[in-house]
């Protein structure tokens, strides 16, 4: 009598494999492999793109129409006469895109590559930021111009009311 032991992690990773296929192990033209983490900071949206083993010089960062693409290629070694035991790591070319939305300074962007992590600094524009508006009225020159925060106080109660 033979006993099969069934273990979860091991068909798990089987059925990974024959649902992405080359797409994480070859040259993928589409390969999506860039994870990101993406944060509002103050003034500014930050990106962080994962993409070790990227020459910096393969990086292409370009945006058209409101869309943020982000090319980077990874060669794969090549190690002449090597019999290939396991190749796990994605090489070839990726692109990840953002839809940027309005009221960024996409003038403005900075890009930073350093340690297999590219890094977006994404501005917010200058006329999407809170303003504070001035309001000006017929009434005593103390009170010609009071700035308006939104609460009710008295004077705008009975400004209301007349």
């Amino acid at each position: 009598m033979s006993t099969t032991t069934f273990d979860p992690f091991r068909s798990i990773d089987r059925t990974f494999d024959r649902l992405l296929g080359e797409g994480l192990r070859g040259a993928s033209a589409s390969g999506s492999i860039m994870p990101m983490d993406l944060y509002r900071s103050g003034e500014s949206f930050i990106a962080h793109i994962d993409l070790p083993g990227v020459d910096p010089s393969t990086i292409d960062i370009d945006v058209e129409d409101r869309t943020l693409t982000v090319r980077a290629e990874r060669r794969s070694p090549e190690a002449e006469g090597a019999q290939w035991l396991s190749r796990e790591r994605p090489a070839g070319t990726f692109a990840r895109q953002l839809s940027l939305g309005r009221g960024l300074a996409l003038d403005r962007i900075e890009a930073d590559y350093r340690d297999g992590v590219l890094s977006l600094t994404i501005p917010v524009a200058e006329e999407a930021k809170p303003r504070r508006i001035t309001v000006s009225h017929a009434g005593s020159s103390a009170d010609a111009h009071r700035e308006i925060e939104g609460a009710d106080t008295e004077a705008t109660k009975e400004h209301a009311s007349a």
